[in-house]
């Protein structure tokens, strides 16, 4: 693992990353209030997102929550019924048994709330550290770096940290991006992955960070500005 550039300004490039956000209209954006308003419910719903797209997993997330919201209300139905209630989320059966067993250790572990430590939501089945950082984030306003796709990608790209692996990434951006600025890193990212970054051509020419991204400069030939 690998810290590189440190001469990046790194808060230029998290203003630059904000406007994408602010004029751009994700689904992630779109669909914030679907996620749920519980810390059950935000872990659930990123369960669900693993893998999926998010104009199928917050409405499903959101119609799911109008029939079961807490986990007394997922050990009440059957996997059937929850398959039914997640389709079409990607790996929905796989993902019922996850769902229907978290709430058991949920209500039997933790007396029916969810940890607020990364070690025991570690310990809960389909949570790694991705999902366990952004309930930690979302649902608690915990100070941490959530790492995806997007993040790992675009982090490596510009050059912030070079990394092989997500995990290896959360732990490199942290020496390297000012703690206020953890929490916003990963939807600031990923709005930017999916309009300007994206992993196949990335618009560079339209992109305000072109001239502190490595990437940039390499698949140019041109020197930073």
């Amino acid at each position: 693992m690998n810290l590189l550039n440190m001469n990046k300004d790194i808060d230029k490039i998290i203003n630059v990353l904000r406007k994408v956000w602010d004029k751009e209209d994700f689904p992630l954006k779109r669909y914030k209030e679907y996620k749920g308003n519980t810390p059950f419910q935000i872990l659930i719903s990123t369960i669900l997102s693993l893998r999926t797209k998010d104009e199928i997993t917050y409405p499903t997330a959101y119609k799911l929550f109008q029939i079961a919201g807490k986990p007394e209300d997922f050990l009440r139905l059957s996997l059937e019924e929850i398959e039914k209630l997640i389709y079409p989320v990607g790996f929905y059966r796989n993902k019922a048994k996850v769902i229907k067993e978290i709430s058991r250790i949920i209500i039997e572990n933790y007396n029916g709330c969810v940890p607020d430590d990364i070690n025991e939501l570690l310990k809960l089945p389909g949570v790694g550290r991705k999902t366990a950082n952004l309930v930690l984030s979302v649902a608690f306003g915990k100070d941490v770096i959530c790492v995806d796709t997007h993040v790992h990608r675009i982090s490596n790209r510009i050059g912030l940290v070079k990394t092989k692996t997500p995990e290896e990434t959360e732990f490199a951006l942290m020496e390297v991006i000012p703690k206020k600025y953890w929490k916003e890193i990963n939807h600031l990212m990923v709005g930017f992955g999916q309009s300007i970054c994206k992993p196949q051509k990335p618009s560079c020419n339209v992109c305000e960070i072109k001239y502190q991204c490595n990437y940039f400069e390499k698949s140019s030939g041109l020197h930073k500005k």
